[in-house]
C-alpha cells in the first residue's frame, strides 16, 4: 500500500528521523495520537481540521502531510481538512514547496483564492486545498479534532463549534522569511518539520 505514494515522497518519509522530535514536542503530539487511536479502535472515520489564522501556510502543510502520513502508515478512513479564522488564499510558496518535495500540484481555478488539487500518489485521491474559514461547509461539522497550528488562532478562536477535541500543535510561521534569501529554505524546513511530526503521530497508531 505504501507504494501508492510517489517515490520521492516515500523516500522523504523513510528518511524522517523521529529522534529529532523533542520529548516536549512528543508530549504535545500525544493528544492527537490518542484521538486518532480512539477513532481507529472504534472503527470510526478520523476527521482532522487543521486551523490557522489565514489558512494560507501552516494549516495547508499540516492538512496535506496528515493525509500523506495516513496513506504511508496505511491508516484508513482518515480525512484531513484545513481552515482559518478568516479566508485569504493558499500562499503560492506552499504549493511550490510541496511540488519540490515530490507532490504533484494542479491549480484548478484562477481567482484570488485559487483551488488546488494536491496529488500524493498515482492511485490516491488528491487533497483539495483552498483557503476557507474553519466552519466552511466544505469542512466537517462535528466529530472532528480541531488542531490549532498557530498560537494566534488558538488564542483568537477559543471555541470551535462541532469539534470533539481541540488540540494545539503550533508551528512558527514561515511567512517571517517572505522576501528574504532564506525563503525557499525556510518553507522547505517548515514543511519537513510538520511532515516529520505528523508521520511520527501516525507511526504510533496500532491497527
Amino acid at each position: 500500500m505504501k507504494k501508492n505514494l510517489f517515490p520521492e515522497i516515500e523516500h522523504l518519509i523513510e528518511n524522517f528521523d523521529f529522534n529529532t522530535i523533542s520529548s516536549e514536542r512528543k508530549t504535545i503530539l500525544q493528544p492527537l495520537i490518542d484521538f486518532i487511536q480512539t477513532k481507529v479502535n472504534q472503527n470510526e472515520c478520523v476527521s482532522l481540521n487543521f486551523i490557522c489564522t489565514h489558512n494560507s501556510r501552516r494549516s495547508h502543510l499540516s492538512q496535506i502531510w496528515a493525509q500523506t502520513a495516513a496513506a504511508y502508515y496505511q491508516i484508513s478512513n482518515v480525512y484531513s481538512y484545513s481552515g482559518g479564522t478568516e479566508a485569504t488564499a493558499m500562499f503560492p510558496k506552499v504549493a511550490e514547496t510541496l511540488q519540490n518535495q515530490g507532490f504533484q500540484i494542479q491549480q484548478l481555478s484562477q481567482e484570488k483564492n485559487p483551488v488546488y488539487a494536491v496529488k500524493l500518489g498515482g492511485s490516491l485521491h488528491p487533497v483539495i486545498g483552498f483557503s476557507k474559514r474553519f466552519d466552511d461547509d466544505f469542512n466537517p461539522q462535528n466529530g472532528f479534532a480541531a488542531i490549532m497550528t498557530c498560537s494566534q488562532a488558538d488564542q483568537g478562536c477559543p471555541f470551535v463549534l462541532g469539534a470533539e477535541k481541540r488540540i494545539p500543535i503550533t508551528y512558527n510561521d514561515p511567512k517571517a522569511f517572505d522576501g528574504t534569501p532564506q525563503q525557499t529554505e525556510k518553507y522547505a524546513e517548515r514543511s519537513l518539520e510538520i511532515g516529520t511530526e505528523l508521520c511520527y503521530v501516525f507511526s504510533q497508531i496500532k491497527k
